[in-house]
């Protein structure tokens, strides 16, 4: 064990003593609903392209069936299963989000925690711990990496690696030195650029899928006695200094215990890039005070936060996928349909001419006071100009999801079978809803999609 109080030791001092009855029950119930969300999100992914790719693969790949590739419900390798999970529970873009960390825990933390927690039989109860360990550390780490991080860096899929770790070194019940190896080992693989963007590559699903393989891969291996580095995160060629020009070594470990920054967690109402949500509800809210027909729309002009500017405004919706990207798109949609569900991305919908003609009427620009509040708030206001002369206008502060505007139970269950209703049948269905939300009664959750 290190005898200098580094920044993984005293994350694992904190982590490995952690017991379940140490939670509040606010938190231990917002975890059970992040976990209901995420199993939302990873079987509405089964009918993607990059998801039939990864289970292609993992096809070809037999082993220890030991854990459960949720788009199909067969088992696999628990390593196997954490890739495929990870990915297709993010490529609908309907997994949680973490607001002032600009972070999505769930697609890469939860399919390693969920696997090893099925690879040992765990409770429900060890597996909440797992998700609190895994969500606190990499949303901790997304914040030390700071907005720099963020320009070229995919916070999913970096600072997820860690959270991966971490989550499953709790539910393995590794000791300290091994819980620092594993952070070690996580860091030295985190990976993954935003370069994907330009031409709308699939490498965004394989971000959440290698993050969480990774972070099993290093927790199984600090089991086995693999070392990793102590000082992986403040150390000269450590994972801050590498990546960041404005890291701050302090969040990670400030405040253990005492402030829980997974609680801050939003879950996503809109199928869309989260930095859409916002300018959509402002857009919703500003023609609710109308009484027009949309045809008297003659523009709108969105202000929102230059962070969202950086990553959408060069995106064009030449694939449903990226439609999920572009600001215009989005908007346009909810305006015609009252909604950005998953069956408003589709190749029909990019050249739908009601689509086409909003979209040439919308214009984006940067509001330096709301960039201001960015990340700690995502807010936009917009303006549309009537055909009558009035200007309306509406702001977001908080978008649907957010902690500050959360989901309630029965819309959180709503999403839910939104996403899985043609997957599975409603006993199914309402059984895992049960299960998931009664997470600290089940005893061994390899049994979860057991009938």
């Amino acid at each position: 064990m290190p005898t200098s109080s580094t920044i993984s030791q005293k994350l694992a001092r904190f982590f490995c003593t952690l017991r379940y009855e140490d939670l509040p029950n606010a938190l231990t119930y917002k975890l059970k609903t992040f976990f209901l969300d995420w199993l939302a999100s990873a079987f509405a992914g089964a009918s993607q392209p990059p998801t039939h790719m990864m289970l292609s693969l993992a096809n070809d790949m037999k082993g220890a069936e030991e854990a459960t590739i949720i788009p199909n419900t067969n088992r696999h390798l628990p390593l196997v299963a954490a890739l495929v999970n990870g990915a297709s529970s993010h490529v609908v873009e309907m997994d949680d989000l973490h607001r002032q960390s600009i972070f999505h825990p769930a697609a890469s933390i939860l399919p390693a925690v969920f696997a090893a927690a099925e690879k040992r039989h765990v409770s429900g109860r060890n597996l909440i711990l797992g998700i609190l360990t895994g969500y606190e550390t990499g949303i901790r780490a997304a914040l030390a990496a700071g907005k720099s991080h963020y320009k070229f860096w995919h916070t999913t899929a970096t600072c997820g690696t860690f959270g991966a770790a971490a989550g499953a070194a709790k539910v393995l019940e590794l000791g300290p030195e091994q819980f620092i190896w594993a952070l070690g080992s996580a860091g030295t693989q985190s990976s993954g650029l935003w370069e994907f963007l330009t031409d709308g590559a699939m490498s965004k699903q394989l971000h959440p899928g290698k993050s969480s393989m990774n972070g099993l891969l290093a927790a199984l291996l600090a089991q086995k006695g693999f070392t990793g580095s102590s000082h992986i995160f403040e150390g000269e060629k450590g994972f801050l200094k590498a990546t960041s020009t404005n890291y701050d070594f302090g969040v990670l470990t400030d405040g253990l215990g005492e402030t829980y920054h997974t609680a801050r967690n939003s879950l996503k109402y809109y199928a869309s890039c989260g930095h859409t949500h916002s300018a959509i509800d402002a857009t919703l809210r500003a023609w609710a005070e109308t009484n027009l027909d949309l045809a008297a729309i003659r523009s709108i002009t969105v202000y929102i936060y230059q962070g969202a500017l950086d990553l959408l405004k060069d995106v064009e919706p030449i694939t449903p996928y990226l439609a999920k990207f572009n600001l215009p798109f989005c908007i346009a949609t909810a305006l015609n349909f009252g909604h950005v569900d998953l069956d408003d991305f589709t190749d029909k919908r990019l050249i739908d001419p009601k689509i086409l003609t909003f979209m040439d009427l919308i214009s984006l620009k940067e509001d330096t006071k709301l960039t201001r509040q960015y990340p700690q708030k995502w807010p936009s206001r917009v303006e549309i100009l009537a055909a009558n002369g009035k200007t309306y206008k509406g702001y977001c502060e908080f978008p649907k999801g957010d902690p500050e505007n959360p989901f309630s139970e029965k819309e959180l269950i709503q999403k839910f079978n939104k996403l899985c209703g043609n997957i599975m049948p409603k006993h199914k269905n309402d059984r895992i809803i049960d299960l998931a939300l009664n997470l600290e009664k089940v005893d061994d959750v390899a049994n979860i999609f057991q009938d």
